[in-house]
């Protein structure tokens, strides 16, 4: 079947609207993608018609939205292939599930231990293990890249010694769309005895993930990154590696028994799911995941690997301007700078336009330094950009550039 984008676009409603009387073009979506009708509706309804505390009710609603629960736990089991639901906890997104990683299983390591990340980490992947390395002593090591935004393998190979514990890592860079090779690197880390946590927020909305097949003893990733509610995000965990952990919050629902002698864990996954969770989001993810496997998640990294290259082809016409990451095989994120104009007077100028591109540092202020920088411009596609997108992107580019170069 054909990829009909114009059907796609028709269910997300924002896409028709104007920004400073042009029409919107979106693109943003590395920061959050839009959300379709379906997943709206899917809340709406909840809120409406299932509304009430879930796992704990007798009740008619409340068994109702713990089954929604539990079936998007599944369903999301299933978009990873996961070995069980146990091993699928539900988070506020790609943040607290690596904050939960670095605090739980971060408990377990001692002074000495040793910490592998990369430069083009994201912040979220950085400062929770610089948080447990000040509360610890562990030791953070940092695997370079090259000018292409390729990780050097080589190095990484060389920063392991028999103090080395852990890996954690991007699937996908949020600046240079780099695809990282995480299996090799899961591969090379279990040699060495370590376990690897793996970033996917950038990866699960653009290609197939298959944890078990990566060899990733953590995976992390967020709704609203892959056209669902925001807030809500999953933690995998294998089975063995989740139990020796302790809880990394204390509450209700976590608890198997209390008492002011002492207090049990529930089992798996529940231990990790301390108070009320945002039920109604948990239960939306499942409709989101479902919405990209019915348009296909290869044929959605087609579409935007398609629109990566038509874009990068026309932006490299526009005088003065460059790409910072050019790795092969690159997700649909390009991050550029024109002449010496700051990326800020980029992204204010082009939103006058009506184009949606986000500026800054992207969280990711030591891979800025990597390459001499304070921010980039970057824009990022989704499944329902177009290539009639791309071209007034570039128009506009071409005006930004004669106003500032």
């Amino acid at each position: 079947m054909s990829y009909d984008v114009n059907a796609i676009r028709a269910d997300f409603p924002i896409l028709d609207r104007k920004v400073n009387g042009k029409p919107l073009v979106y693109f943003d979506n590395a920061a959050t993608s839009q959300t379709p009708r379906c997943v709206v509706d899917d809340i709406d309804d909840t809120y409406y018609h299932t509304k009430a505390n879930v796992h704990r009710g007798v009740h008619t609603l409340s068994q109702e939205a713990t089954a929604a629960m539990e079936e998007s736990r599944e369903c999301a089991r299933r978009f990873i292939n996961a070995a069980s639901t146990d091993e699928i906890i539900f988070t506020r997104g790609t943040t607290e599930a690596l904050n939960l990683v670095a605090s739980s299983y971060g408990s377990l390591l001692s002074p000495g231990d040793e910490i592998i990340l990369t430069v083009m980490e994201h912040h979220s992947n950085i400062v929770p293990w610089q948080l447990l390395a000040s509360r610890s002593g562990v030791v953070i090591k940092v695997v370079p890249c090259d000018d292409r935004g390729v990780l050097d393998l080589d190095a990484y190979r060389s920063l392991f010694t028999g103090r080395t514990r852990l890996v954690s890592v991007a699937h996908v860079s949020n600046v240079l769309g780099t695809v990282n090779p995480v299996a090799e690197m899961a591969r090379i880390a279990h040699e060495h005895g370590a376990v690897i946590c793996v970033d996917g927020a950038q990866a699960v909305s653009h290609l197939k993930v298959d944890v078990r097949g990566i060899g990733a003893d953590f995976y992390a990733f967020s709704s609203h990154k892959m056209y669902g509610p925001t807030a809500t995000g999953i933690l995998y965990g294998r089975r063995e590696l989740l139990e020796a952990m302790p809880p990394y919050q204390g509450g209700g629902e976590m608890i198997g028994h209390v008492s002011f002698g002492g207090t049990t864990w529930a089992d798996l996954p529940y231990k990790f799911e301390a108070g009320t969770p945002d039920f109604v989001g948990a239960a939306a993810l499942k409709e989101a995941i479902e919405y990209m496997e019915r348009i296909g998640i290869d044929a959605i990294a087609a579409h935007e690997h398609e629109l990566l290259e038509y874009a990068t082809e026309g932006m490299l016409t526009v005088p003065g301007l460059r790409i910072y990451g050019t790795a092969p095989g690159k997700a649909a994120v390009i991050s550029f700078l024109i002449g010496t104009a700051h990326h800020y007077d980029t992204g204010i100028l082009l939103d006058q336009l009506g184009i949606a591109v986000r500026t800054g540092h992207h969280c990711a202020q030591p891979l800025m330094e990597r390459f001499g920088i304070e921010g980039t411009v970057r824009a990022s596609f989704a499944a329902y950009n177009t290539r009639e997108e791309v071209d007034s992107f570039i128009a506009a580019l071409r005006r930004v550039a004669a106003m500032l170069v």
